[in-house]
């Protein structure tokens, strides 16, 4: 526009170069620029994140503890919400301060933002509820624009850069006229392609490879159960994304569990690096898989711990509850916060460098069988999968237990489920768990999935004590 005003001006060959650079400038920014202009200083937070990385690993140690120091100081002296939660605490001592829960901050926004915000001021969101407890949350510009530094530096150990490199996005989108114009726009200003979840069918897939063909997307992102669903389309029409759409270098998945047999399948049919991201809205990207194959927790704007039933620190490589301290966020206190999900630290974490060695699920995805013992959501959905899928009839599941001792597996299939099958995940039900569970089958045409386009894979109707 700018170049083709000058030409119409008049301007010399000199200016018009001048003003054809400054348009090639702000198209290769505008990730940058749209962040920039909604008051979230990139930049600055860019130059914060790398003087944190070049810290040493003892000066990195020093840092985290001051930072700790410095976060719960400022609430407790600039956050009436905060220092009504601590009241009576020694600060001094860390493993003395609460654990907050969601259910903590289910109160208005306004009663938990510190003295210097409000509604004005802040970046506002919500959760997306896929726990049970969805609430209202804000962080601070500055934190804000962190976040993002964070995410801009994690996807370029792979080369990927959010000013100009093309993404195929797996997500949902509000589907309200407002809500869907401006994620539209969102999304071109962020250089990205939007495929919906909502419709996973063979037709739907069918398009998605023609605009695959005809676009040099350079990375895939989205919701893990949509992305697998794709990748299971190609298998069966023996393609390789990659031939179709040779600039593509990467796929992320978040959100949802990703299990090895699926990661092994979408490395397979999409002929690149798949890489998992474990990130949560209201805190930052929590962990993101690096060139190692290792989950490597962002430490440099969170302090991750692993708690047991106690709120003790483990030692790694002991499975707790994720709790996480946001470093950053003086807007709204996330100090001690328990995520709600359970997983494991490596023992070859290092301050600086500490490793997610598995995320094992949310703590209210836990199952109560009737024996009293419990297990994880999650190893439902394990157990069944392996026998579900392997002829591929089966599209996906869900699993929910509706009784204590009665679960339903809901499935999407050309065709019921054979007895020969129904029986093994009894049997499996049996040998893993305990006996006398009784599994009921539900075929359908499609499952439902949250607003946002989440698959919540394994749900329990039971009222599990506080």
């Amino acid at each position: 526009m700018l170049l083709f005003a000058a030409k119409i001006i008049g301007f010399t060959l000199k200016k018009q170069l001048f003003y054809k650079n400054i348009l090639s400038q702000f198209l290769l920014n505008l990730f940058d620029l749209s962040l920039q202009i909604n008051g979230f200083p990139i930049k600055k937070a860019e130059q914060i994140l790398k003087g944190i990385q070049a810290q040493s690993e003892q000066a990195f140690e020093t840092y985290v503890e001051k930072k700790k120091r410095e976060i719960i100081d400022y609430h407790i002296q600039h956050n009436t919400f905060y220092n009504t939660f601590t009241h009576g605490v020694n600060v001094l001592d860390w493993n003395s301060i609460p654990i907050m829960t969601k259910r903590d901050l289910q109160k208005p926004l306004e009663s938990r933002l510190s003295d210097a915000y409000n509604l004005k001021n802040v970046y506002i969101n919500k959760t997306s509820g896929s726990s049970g407890d969805p609430f209202i949350f804000a962080k601070d510009f500055v934190c804000h624009a962190l976040t993002w530094a964070v995410i801009k530096n994690r996807f370029g150990w792979y080369d990927l850069d959010f000013n100009c490199s093309k993404q195929a996005r797996f997500y949902g989108i509000p589907l309200d006229k407002k809500g869907y114009y401006k994620e539209r726009f969102k999304d071109f200003l962020s250089s990205r392609f939007r495929f919906s979840v909502f419709d996973l069918s063979d037709a739907a897939f069918e398009g998605y490879i023609q605009k695959f063909k005809s676009s040099s997307f350079d990375y895939l992102n989205g919701y893990t159960s949509s992305i697998v669903q794709f990748a299971k389309f190609l298998e069966r029409k023996n393609m390789v994304l990659k031939s179709l759409c040779p600039t593509l270098k990467a796929c992320v998945v978040t959100s949802e569990m990703l299990f090895d047999s699926d990661k092994l399948l979408l490395e397979k049919q999409f002929g690149i690096p798949v890489i998992n991201e474990y990130g949560a809205s209201e805190l930052d990207l929590i962990a993101f898989q690096n060139l190692e194959n290792d989950w490597q927790i962002n430490s440099e704007t969170l302090f991750v711990e692993i708690l047991d039933d106690t709120n003790q620190v483990l030692p790694l490589g002991e499975e707790g509850r994720i709790v996480i301290t946001s470093l950053y966020n003086q807007a709204h206190p996330f100090i001690r916060y328990d995520i709600g999900d359970i997983g494991i630290l490596s023992e070859k974490s290092t301050t600086k460098k500490p490793i997610l060695k598995k995320l094992i699920g949310r703590t209210n995805d836990l199952a109560v069988l009737p024996s009293g013992k419990k297990a994880a959501g999650l190893t439902f959905y394990y157990i069944t999968k392996r026998i579900i899928e392997d002829d591929g009839l089966v599209k996906e599941f869900v699993i929910q237990q509706t009784h204590l001792d009665t679960f339903k597996i809901i499935y999407v299939s050309s065709k019921g489920l054979s007895e020969e099958k129904m029986q093994q995940i009894c049997d499996e039900m049996t040998r893993y768990l305990e006996p006398n569970l009784t599994v009921l089958f539900e075929r359908q045409d499609a499952l439902e999935r949250s607003k946002s386009g989440k698959l919540n894979q394994f749900s329990s109707q039971i009222k599990q004590p506080s």
